[in-house]
């Protein structure tokens, strides 16, 4: 092959000097036609060629063409006219079979109805160019009808081109469809039928016979064996009219025509060989290609489907005949294909569950009108489908309408898939889920019937409480007699754990006010370093009676404006050094810091007590919690004071930290918005804002 593909174009130059040569001399005597030119040759030859040897070539066409006329005798400037007129035609065929001027070499295909289109035009355009130019050449020459000659070259080069062309395009690929015995048959019909058509000279009508039988070898045996048959059949045409035999006389007069057309029946009849053996065998091959390709796409499809086990595909007709069951649809329905194939489709699903899903499709309780209702249904629907053992699956099934190119309907496809494990579990987790907001529910009603028992209680508590503390204030400043030593002191006692129990009670109430209304936060911008400053007051006594504590703060020199309820932030203050000086042993350090970190401003409390365990850090805001070591250590408290902290911290827009580490004391670290620029932009500032700073020294230690 390689070796061919080096040689056919000096192969193929060497058959066109020779053909045209035996053209030239098969001319009519009495004509300027050079016979049979073999112009389809010089174009494969330029469309097998490199492109860039195309001038060369179209040159050795031009002197090949003129030589070739002139061997015949002709004149000189007939000799020309005729090969510059066979140049311009190779030269347009084969700028349109190649596809443009850029184009490469090998020529183009010839296999849909586009390249036939080309190649038509190709021919017939190459065809009209040469008749015209011959015509022009007899008509400057002088001699003969230059009409009829034009005539008899444009008919001799299109049987020509559309002989010769094909074998050096791209025809169809496919190979024979007939088998052997069909392929020898057709042949053997073709060899007997060319002498037995073609030999009487009394018949000349008989030799279209020939025409089904080329048509017969286009349709069924390979491209080029069809081509080939084509050009023996033209080939043993000619022979035999060049030789003075067959249905195609020498004597023109035979059939009154001039003699520059003395070769126009052969030539025509070798044109409608060609118009009709091409065309068919391009259709052909459109065919095999178009089944090749959708017996890819089947066998494809087809793959696909039965590869989905997990799912059951199933395909009917128009009319709801079971035409595909794929393996999914035998898994999970049980039944085999063979089974059900042709039957309808209405046995896999109960009556029942045909009326429940025309009742949410909202149609009527037939199948049919089921079935309709879900077609389309882009996110499928549950309908439960009946197993070959009785045993009914919910599906997520989705039916979709097929129809054929033209818009035709052609059946149905359903696809479903068993979701009955899935929607039993959806179903006990709806259950659970609503069974658990019924338990929530009976608890927050459970809490507000607590909170509003807290309130109650402490409200009612307050009261007595209060009136014990005045009874006793009465009796310690003696209003109502002299004490002795040991009566002042379980005096003392008693006022001393008064005092706890209504903190008690005003740490419930705060706390029932909180979970009710949440903390209202009052529009103030208030110095920080003030509300620590009264903060700190409140707690200083606690720390030299009973206890030794030292209290440091640390405070910028600049104001440090925070918004919010200055009393509110105060109590935040209180909770954290109460807790720090409960949980400080006699001779520690308490330590207060206010820094700016824009854009917040930090308040530290942070102490060297007993600390807080690790594990139990998570839980500090949670109410009534207290630490095992507070416990351990009968340290009195409520465990509400860091929740209602955080919840004032909070409700200002801050946050709250603890780091804290056994042994070594606590950190506290409170964080709240600066509302510095708020005082700066008035637009940020309510109208009725106020500002709050401390007079004098802001620092306070």
């Amino acid at each position: 092959m390689e070796i061919w593909m080096r040689v056919r174009v000096p192969v193929l130059f060497v058959v066109l000097v020779v053909a045209a040569i035996a053209a030239a001399a098969s001319a009519p005597d009495a004509g300027f036609v050079a016979g049979l030119w073999p112009i389809g040759l010089a174009v494969g030859l330029l469309l097998l060629a490199p492109r860039r040897l195309a001038p060369v070539l179209l040159l050795a066409v031009l002197v090949i063409a003129t030589a070739s006329v002139g061997c015949v005798a002709q004149p000189f400037d007939v000799a020309l006219g005729y090969g510059v007129g066979v140049t311009l035609e190779v030269a347009l065929a084969t700028l349109v079979l190649a596809g443009g001027p850029r184009g490469g070499s090998g020529g183009g295909a010839l296999r849909t109805d586009a390249d036939l289109r080309r190649w038509f035009t190709a021919c017939f355009g190459a065809a009209g160019v040469g008749a015209v130019a011959m015509t022009l050449t007899a008509w400057m020459a002088g001699a003969g009808s230059p009409v009829t000659t034009g005539i008899g070259v444009g008919l001799a080069h299109l049987a020509s081109l559309l002989i010769l062309t094909p074998f050096f395009l791209r025809p169809p690929e496919h190979g024979s469809i007939a088998r052997g015995g069909e392929r020898t048959v057709q042949w053997v019909a073709v060899v007997v039928a060319v002498p037995l058509l073609f030999l009487p000279a009394a018949a000349p009508g008989l030799i279209f016979a020939m025409i089904p039988l080329l048509a017969w070898g286009a349709l069924r045996i390979s491209p080029y064996a069809s081509m080939a048959q084509l050009l023996g059949v033209v080939t043993c045409a000619v022979g035999f009219a060049w030789a003075g035999r067959g249905p195609f006389p020498p004597d023109p007069e035979v059939f009154g025509v001039p003699s520059q057309l003395e070769g126009a029946l052969i030539h025509g009849f070798a044109i409608a060989c060609a118009v009709i053996v091409v065309p068919l065998m391009l259709r052909v091959g459109e065919y095999l290609a178009a089944a090749r390709e959708a017996d890819a796409e089947r066998f494809l499809v087809s793959n696909i489907v039965d590869s989905a086990t997990g799912v059951a595909i199933i395909v009917t007709d128009e009319i709801g005949r079971i035409v595909r069951f794929n393996p999914g649809a035998e898994r999970l329905l049980g039944y085999r294909a063979e089974e059900v194939l042709g039957e309808f489709t209405p046995f896999l699903h109960t009556d029942d569950a045909v009326a429940d899903k025309a009742g949410e499709l909202g149609v009527r309780a037939d199948y049919v009108d089921v079935v309709l209702g879900m077609v389309d249904l882009a996110d499928g629907s549950l309908f439960r489908f009946r197993r070959k053992d009785g045993v009914e699956r919910i599906h997520n099934t989705t039916i979709t309408g097929l129809v054929d190119r033209r818009g035709r309907a052609t059946g149905y496809l359903s696809t479903s898939e068993d979701v009955t494990d899935a929607v039993v579990v959806e179903e006990a987790l709806r259950a659970a889920l609503a069974a658990e907001q019924e338990a929530v529910e009976k608890l927050r009603e459970v809490d507000v019937v607590k909170d509003a028992f807290v309130s109650t209680v402490s409200h009612e508590l307050r009261t007595p409480i209060t009136s014990i503390l005045g009874y006793l204030e009465v009796l310690s400043d003696g209003s109502l007699g002299d004490l002795g030593p040991r009566q002042v002191d379980a005096l003392a006692r008693v006022t001393s754990n008064s005092h706890r129990l209504l903190s008690l009670i005003d740490d419930l109430l705060t706390l029932s006010r909180v979970a009710e209304h949440g903390v209202q936060v009052a529009h103030t911008v208030f110095d920080l370093r003030l509300a620590v400053r009264e903060g700190c007051a409140v707690v200083v006594p606690t720390l030299s009676h009973p206890r030794r504590l030292t209290l440091e703060t640390t405070a910028p020199d600049q104001p440090m404006l925070v918004r919010g309820d200055r009393e509110m932030v105060e109590r935040v203050l209180v909770n954290l050094l109460s807790n720090a000086v409960k949980f400080t042993p006699d001779g520690g350090l308490i330590r207060v810091e206010l820094a700016v970190e824009e854009p917040e401003v930090v308040l530290r409390v942070s102490d060297n007590g007993i600390g807080i365990p690790e594990e139990e850090q998570a839980e500090l805001f949670t109410r009534f919690f207290r630490s095992s070591l507070s416990q351990g250590r009968a340290i009195p408290g409520s465990g509400l004071g860091l929740s209602i902290t955080r919840s004032i911290v909070e409700r200002h827009g801050g946050s709250i930290n603890v780091h804290s580490e056994v042994g070594r004391g606590t950190v506290v670290e409170v964080r709240l918005p600066d509302a510095h620029g708020n005082v700066q932009d008035s637009t940020t500032v309510d109208p009725g804002d106020r500002v709050d700073r401390p007079a004098g020294d802001s620092s306070n230690r």
